[in-house]
């Protein structure tokens, strides 16, 4: 396809003051005006047919199947022409026509590829596109989860370990032994150090292979923002920090992700290298904005696990209904399961109770935001008597609140 440059627009357009001048001094004289835009066209299209031609393999795009959040990413695929390449969100342009940003997680499309070269006149453009429809995941970053994971795991693993290293470390019993200093005074069983007149302490099996499922509430309430961002973001980073300790600490980690319905799996995993499945899969999980289908989803994730399994589930209620849908569902997730529910601080509620009222609304948005603050309490309340253990940390703190919790109840015996 040949298009007329800028400089080819401007010389044609130039012919209109030049037919009016003309057609003023002269009255014949505004067909020189015309005369001048035929010879422009005609230069244009000559200029076109003489410009590089722009062949398949110039077109050739290497796309790369995932990239971090906050990456940048530029699909120019050379210099010798001027390239152009449309992309869907979660990609932001960036400086340049091929460099986008990944803003969000998510999935993005590379839709078409254009490339372009001047003619030796510079009076047109010889253009030529293809459609790419190429996938890249824009995965969450993993360099916080790196640096605080291994931290957190390398001070699980260290704890205790001056004098004895298993010591209490696990929770299946294995044999009673003498005390020692640097043993946990818990972990004395009084009943036969009164039978040997000595203190006799518990030793427990390192457990391995526990079953831990990640499952991460994207729906409408947790789509939106809690300091600044969506709550499902800091729910998935959370998630990945406590699932590279416990890959780390030998057990099986599956993350599941749901809204109205189930809409990412990645089935369990095992070892440090099933990571890149959970990292792939975070992308999956998406901003709902449908109400979260409670019922459904945690049954389907039920039906999916073959044995008993510590379920983390991180999710936000909105009003008593939402509430009573939860609940109900994660009753029938206990009677196999271990539940562990994980929720923010609404740190905007905090705020407006806090605040200083200065008129009557304030009031008023303090009396709405304490009711609001004291039913959260009687839900969190009511799972906790069903049995449930609830999590509940400022957004800032909550991915190594939960780590530090998973490691701490992992080896409590």
């Amino acid at each position: 396809m040949i298009i007329p440059t800028q400089r080819a627009v401007l010389l044609a357009a130039a012919a209109a003051p030049m037919a009016l001048v003309l057609g003023v001094i002269q009255p014949s004289g505004w067909l020189a005006a015309v005369a001048w835009v035929a010879a422009v066209c005609v230069l244009t299209a000559l200029d076109g047919v003489m410009a590089p031609m722009i062949r398949e393999r110039d077109l050739a795009l290497a796309v790369p199947g995932s990239v971090e959040v906050g990456a940048r990413l530029d699909l120019k695929p050379g210099d010798a022409f001027d390239y152009a390449a449309e992309a869907t969100a979660p990609l932001d342009a960036a400086e340049g026509p091929t460099a986008f940003t990944a803003a969000r997680r998510g999935t993005a499309t590379v839709e078409r590829l254009w490339a372009r070269v001047a003619g030796p006149l510079g009076l047109a453009w010889r253009q030529k596109s293809r459609a790419v429809d190429a996938k890249v995941i824009v995965t969450p970053d993993l360099a916080p989860v790196r640096d605080q994971g291994m931290r957190q795991f390398m001070r699980s693993r260290q704890f205790g370990t001056r004098i004895r290293p298993d010591s209490g470390d696990g929770t299946e019993f294995q044999s009673l032994t003498d005390f020692q200093p640097g043993m946990e005074r818990r972990a004395i069983d009084w009943k036969a150090s009164a039978r040997r007149y000595s203190l006799l302490a518990r030793e427990y099996r390192t457990e391995r292979d526990n079953s831990v499922v990640f499952a991460v509430d994207c729906g409408r309430a947790m789509s939106e923002p809690v300091d600044g961002l969506p709550r499902v973001d800091r729910a998935v980073s959370a998630a990945l920090l406590a699932a590279f300790v416990a890959l780390k600490s030998g057990d099986r980690v599956r993350l599941f992700g749901f809204a109205a319905r189930p809409n990412a799996d990645s089935g369990s995993v095992t070892g440090s290298s099933g990571f890149a499945t959970l990292h792939r899969t975070a992308a999956e999980i998406d901003y709902g904005t449908q109400e979260s289908n409670y019922t459904l989803s945690l049954v389907s994730l039920d039906q999916r696990l073959q044995r008993r399994s510590l379920v983390i589930l991180f999710t936000e209620f909105t009003d008593p209904t939402a509430a009573e849908l939860m609940i109900a569902a994660a009753a029938r997730m206990l009677k196999r399961h271990r539940v562990l529910f994980v929720l923010f601080h609404d740190t905007e509620l905090d705020s407006i109770l806090d605040a200083r009222p200065e008129s009557a609304d304030d009031v008023i948005r303090a009396n709405v935001a304490h009711a609001l603050i004291r039913e959260r309490r009687i839900v969190i309340e009511r799972l906790r008597r069903m049995g449930m253990d609830v999590l509940e940390a400022a957004p800032g703190d909550l991915a190594l609140a939960l780590a530090e919790r998973y490691v701490r109840d992992r080896e409590r015996p």
